[in-house]
């Protein structure tokens, strides 16, 4: 932990009829601060991607190939948490745009790797810059804790993974967004 305090929330305007604050009321709720951080992280990560054919999945692939992350598509399918039906359209769509190419897989000429183009290599890297500059925003606050944070939330993340495994990487943020507008349509 840092020597120094952590900075006090900037004034804003009160709720209205309660007269304090959303934070402060909501201080102690785990599921609150991981909303408001996750919902602020979707909304830079979706303007940053928005181009890209597929939106956040479409940058998972290419990301994924521009890595050599994956054997071949089935791989690919299976580490992303994609279907590989939805993959496959995924696939021909960043390949019509020039990021991606499918290449026969020297191991097994049956099946094919996504391998980046020189664009995908490049949207990569810079969409990848422009994520973590994104990061860097929201963590900003945390000063000299945010290494030591991000190690804890990682811990937390694998923990909490194993008592509910993830099979579908696009699972959360769908759910996330269901939760959202059905909060939306009580107010």
């Amino acid at each position: 932990m840092s020597d120094t305090a952590a900075p006090a929330p900037s004034a804003a305007p009160a709720e209205e009829g309660g007269g304090r604050l959303a934070a402060e009321l909501l201080k102690d709720d785990f599921g609150w601060a991981l909303g408001v951080i996750m919902r602020r992280y979707l909304r830079a990560a979706e303007e940053i991607v928005k181009d890209v054919p597929g939106g956040p999945r479409g940058y998972q692939v290419v990301a994924s190939a521009s890595q050599n992350l994956a054997t071949n598509q089935g791989a690919m399918a299976a580490q992303l948490g994609i279907d590989r039906t939805v993959l496959t359209y995924l696939i021909d769509d960043l390949e019509a745009a020039g990021l991606v190419s499918r290449q026969p897989d020297p191991a097994d000429r049956r099946s094919r790797r996504v391998v980046a183009t020189d664009a995908g290599k490049t949207l990569w890297r810079d969409r990848q810059a422009a994520l973590a500059a994104a990061e860097a925003e929201i963590l900003r606050v945390l000063g000299r804790d945010e290494a030591a944070f991000k190690e804890l939330l990682q811990r937390v993340a694998i923990h909490a993974d194993r008592l509910d495994p993830m099979h579908n990487a696009c699972q959360v943020v769908d759910e996330m967004h269901q939760h959202e507008n059905r909060s939306r349509r009580r107010r």
